[in-house]
């Protein structure tokens, strides 16, 4: 049982969290990197694209996101008549951060015979001035959908483009963002923990610089690196390198799998030092309590315009009719 202490009032938020969902007709949405008390409240756990999937086609008249800043605005984007919830908004992406609006708009300019393909994790102004939206899910199939002969820009993480262009074969201008948490995972720790297990299977997300990448077993988005998992031997040793939320749901599927935490690097600091540098602090913002509270009070809610919503839809479309 978890309790809040409310005005000496003890309650059960596990059960008034389902209780709140019945009252809203709500449904909870989590990604991976959730806290595990976040996880096992939710309705569904997934990565970028089943979530989007999930918003476009839910009949709940509120959506509660427990992700990031832009996962809640791609649900209101599919989904604007519906309220959208937020558990704390100041969860926002390093990475979608690294791409401001107007920076990206002048950059698109220099480029106007060029489709925009972007990143999910990107703000709704962004996608707004964008052709179609990739996930890690369908990047490869997305860009492999336009024409050959078609010039292409792929935003914001230039690590992810990388990967992509490596899969596809395609060449594209990239803008040269990056995610705080996959860029910082050190090679060498890696290395280092590979010799100690030998025989383990490493699971690499596409966010990660070439270096770590070329480290992997299996490279791929938190579905696929999960997917892995669950179709991988039943007691084999795995190196995680992505946020390690995902393995709760890992932990879940393998029982008796052993998982180790790829650890990152402290830019100008020792190799391999920084044990924390792995961990999302924008996705670890969201907590049971919050996500109680933004249900009891409804608030706080994602609000966009409806020109930046009609913009923003199509890519997003797009991309969930591709792949």
């Amino acid at each position: 049982m978890v309790l809040l202490n409310q005005s000496s009032e003890h309650v059960d938020l596990v059960q008034a969290i389902a209780d709140l969902k019945k009252e809203l007709n709500a449904v909870i949405l989590a990604h991976y990197y959730q806290v595990d008390e976040v996880q096992d409240v939710a309705d569904f756990i997934g990565d970028s694209l089943e979530l989007a999937r999930k918003a476009a086609n839910t009949d709940a008249d509120v959506i509660v996101f427990c992700g990031v800043h832009f996962m809640a605005e791609t649900a209101k984007i599919l989904s604007p008549n519906k309220l959208v919830l937020l558990p704390d908004m100041n969860a926002g992406c390093s990475l979608a951060d690294s791409a401001p609006e107007d920076n990206f708009k002048e950059f698109v300019e220099q480029y106007p015979d060029h489709k925009v393909v972007t990143y999910v994790n990107s703000s709704a102004a962004v996608k707004a001035l964008s052709d179609y939206c990739v996930t890690s899910s369908n990047a490869v199939q997305v860009v492999e959908h336009i024409g050959k002969d078609q010039p292409i820009i792929f935003a914001p993480d230039q690590f992810l483009g990388d990967w992509v262009i490596q899969q596809s074969g395609r060449d594209m201008v990239l803008w040269q963002g990056s995610c705080e948490v996959h860029e910082l995972f050190s090679e060498q720790a890696i290395r280092d923990l590979q010799q100690e297990h030998p025989g383990c299977i490493t699971l690499v997300h596409p966010e990660c610089p070439a270096p770590v990448r070329a480290l992997g077993d299996v490279v791929g988005s938190t579905r696929k690196l999960l997917n892995a998992v669950q179709e991988g031997p039943a007691d084999a040793t795995y190196i995680v390198v992505t946020e390690p939320g995902i393995i709760h749901k890992m932990e879940a599927a393998a029982p008796n799998a052993t998982f180790v935490m790829a650890p990152g690097e402290i830019k100008g600091g020792p190799e391999g030092a920084c044990v924390s540098c792995n961990t999302c602090p924008h996705m670890k913002l969201n907590t049971l309590d919050k996500l109680y509270q933004c249900m009891k009070n409804k608030s706080p809610g994602i609000e966009l315009n409806d020109e930046i919503i009609e913009r923003a839809r199509l890519p997003i479309e797009r991309m969930l009719s591709i792949g």
